[in-house]
């Protein structure tokens, strides 16, 4: 069978993949169904955090899905109970609501933000988000993105605003006894790896609190160690009133999560939001794997090692390679190298992915490395000299 073909033919057409068709994985090494190999630098877009087909992990899928996988949200469940407190306990939130995705999760804050204070009896449809921000596909998430694109055709729900990232007074200009809640990345992922300007913040949680408005972070790209913290907002001084998780929590099954403080259990009652998968024992099996091998095997502190040598390297580029390479951001293992003004990252990748290796882009010209937590120094140069050999023909 000529898989492309049949993947052209039967898929709908709504995604543009690279023309490989990938049957295995191990460690930061993916495998096309002929046996070619790639280092895999982009981990599904921050997803695959303890790697591929790591033995601890895939061994607890199985025993899993030999005990149980779905009962639905009528019952609980042993798995889902346990992942719910060893995430309270990590973030020193108090409540867990779970769901299959990154959209879904954003979905849940925006959704929690406008009830909280209809139950208040306030009327606050107002969400204040940023320019370029990322927070999924469903309609809530699409709208509270900042991409004029991914809206396109579409529209969006009534009362979002968005203004540019790392601006306090344009934030301060839009608050009001109207605003329900501020939404913000830790570090924006697909609008370019930019992390946020000093006090920027600790200034949001200051708006919040004068205009009693919550302030909610999407930490769906940089939850779960990708910073070289368990989350994004540790070390900024700065503690939301609700995060969204996914991504890298599951370690590549499907699943999201929304952590709130006390005070906000009471905005969702039953009946009012819920999901048929979410929290079901697989994934949080799935996910409660991923967070032992994150703590036994030093990944989060790793990530921030790591992502300090991967930053030296990139940073190596932009002085050798000038005339192509601008400049290197990001945190720990999520790093961008921006490109001149002129090249564009989604013509480069085809060339990367020829030499063996697979990166992603984040924004027009910010090449994203997203990098299984369990790669190595070794790996990181390997992939860094094979950008380094295709832009270098490109100067």
């Amino acid at each position: 069978m000529n898989l492309l073909a049949t993947a052209q033919k039967h898929l709908y057409p709504n995604y543009k993949p690279a023309p490989i068709v990938l049957a295995r994985g191990k460690g930061c090494e993916v495998f096309d169904v002929e046996g070619r190999r790639w280092l895999d630098l982009c981990a599904g877009v921050a997803v695959c955090s303890v790697g591929h087909a790591h033995p601890r992990f895939t061994a607890t899928i199985a025993e899993q899905a030999a005990k149980l996988v779905h009962v639905s949200n009528y019952f609980y469940n042993e798995e889902n109970i346990l992942l719910a407190r060893e995430l309270c306990e990590k973030s020193r939130f108090d409540r867990a609501f779970f769901c299959n995705s990154g959209a879904e999760a954003n979905e849940a804050l925006f959704k929690l933000a406008r009830r909280w204070f209809h139950a208040k009896g306030e009327t606050r449809p107002k969400i204040v988000a940023y320019h370029n921000a990322f927070h999924g596909r469903t309609m809530g998430a699409l709208s509270m993105t900042g991409t004029p694109k991914y809206r396109e055709g579409f529209g969006q729900v009534e009362g979002v605003v968005h203004v540019a990232y790392g601006d306090l007074d344009a934030t301060s200009k839009e608050m009001g006894k109207d605003v329900a809640a501020i939404i913000v990345e830790a570090v924006q992922g697909e609008g370019g790896v930019l992390p946020p300007p000093a006090g920027f913040l600790a200034g949001l949680r200051e708006l919040a609190d004068r205009h009693g408005a919550l302030l909610l972070f999407d930490e769906v790209q940089t939850g779960i160690g990708r910073l070289g913290r368990w989350f994004g907002f540790e070390g900024t001084g700065v503690r939301p009133d609700a995060i969204s998780l996914a991504k890298g929590l599951g370690g590549g099954v499907p699943i999201g999560a929304m952590l709130t403080t006390e005070a906000l259990s009471t905005a969702l009652p039953p009946g009012t939001h819920g999901s048929t998968f979410g929290g079901n024992p697989l994934a949080s099996a799935a996910a409660r794997a991923v967070l032992r091998i994150l703590e036994e095997e030093k990944l989060v502190t790793g990530a921030k090692t790591k992502g300090e040598k991967l930053a030296s390297m990139l940073r190596d580029l932009v002085r050798d390679i000038p005339k192509v390479c601008e400049s290197e951001r990001g945190e720990g293992l999520l790093r961008g190298l921006v490109l001149q003004k002129g090249f564009v990252v989604r013509d480069i990748l085809p060339k990367l992915a020829d030499s063996g290796v697979l990166l992603t882009a984040a924004g027009e010209r910010v090449l994203r490395f997203s990098p299984p937590l369990v790669v190595t120094e070794g790996e990181l140069a390997e992939g860094v000299a094979a950008v380094r050999k295709v832009l270098s023909t490109m100067a």
